[in-house]
């Protein structure tokens, strides 16, 4: 079974560091190295099982972030500042910022074209006026991932000992969750995949999901970092 994993704009090395980087709320201009470096190599084990070849880009990402490191443990100058011009983070730094700015811009067109859609306001039903729910937060892809690869390690003693050899279309996975979805019901990112919890039919589940967000017809919600990740239909609004 042959995965190919293409993605838009916006989700390379740059876009996990400085997802990595946000979510640990730390200046992107003095950011914690090792701590970083642990944790982008954490999601590119998991991007590796997705797919080696998309993984190239990460390796080196992870190789820079591991010589940077290393260069830091060295020891240095008491007279010389540590984010000073031999800061050897100071171009993996630069390029971060930059690339900061052209995300932020192309996310400001994003939202404005998002709000052009609607045109009628989703008002709650009548006998849920008074009642409140959790503040739902954007899930971003590296969520996705970042819940996949634990999802990988939970079920790795699950996995057959043996090679087992999977001629499932990629458009039955796509059912699966199309299915999962009909109950109009919020499902727990773990419930949508089923057992048995062979790579290919993870991958598979995966791959489906990340499609089905792309064609809009499924939303990601979460309440909280690292928290459950809920797969819903989208609220179609009259025109």
């Amino acid at each position: 079974m042959i995965y190919h994993v293409a993605f838009d704009s916006f989700h390379g090395p740059l876009d996990l560091l400085l997802y990595l980087v946000k979510r640990n709320e730390v200046d992107v201009r003095d950011i914690p190295v090792a701590r970083i470096a642990e944790q982008f190599l954490e999601h590119v084990e998991a991007i590796q099982t997705i797919d080696v070849e998309w993984a190239g880009e990460f390796l080196v990402m992870a190789a820079t972030l591991i010589e940077i490191k290393s260069k830091m443990l060295l020891p240095r100058s008491e007279e010389l500042p540590a984010t000073g011009p031999d800061d050897p983070r100071k171009e993996l730094v630069r390029q971060l910022v930059e690339y900061r700015k052209t995300k932020d811009a192309a996310s400001h067109l994003d939202r404005l074209a998002e709000e052009r859609q609607f045109h009628v306001p989703r008002l709650p039903p009548d006998d849920e006026e008074g009642a409140t729910s959790p503040r739902l937060r954007r899930v971003e892809l590296w969520d996705l991932v970042s819940a996949f690869g634990r999802l990988i390690r939970e079920t790795a003693a699950l996995q057959p000992l043996h090679l087992v050899a999977d001629e499932t279309p990629q458009s039955a996975y796509l059912d699966l969750v199309r299915g999962k979805l009909r109950c109009g019901r919020p499902v727990a990112f773990r419930d949508a995949f089923e057992p048995p919890f062979t790579r290919a039919r993870l991958i598979g589940t995966f791959l489906a999901i990340l499609e089905l967000v792309k064609l809009m017809e499924l939303v990601l919600d979460q309440v909280e970092p690292d928290g459950e990740i809920w797969l819903s239909p989208p609220i179609r609004l009259a025109a």
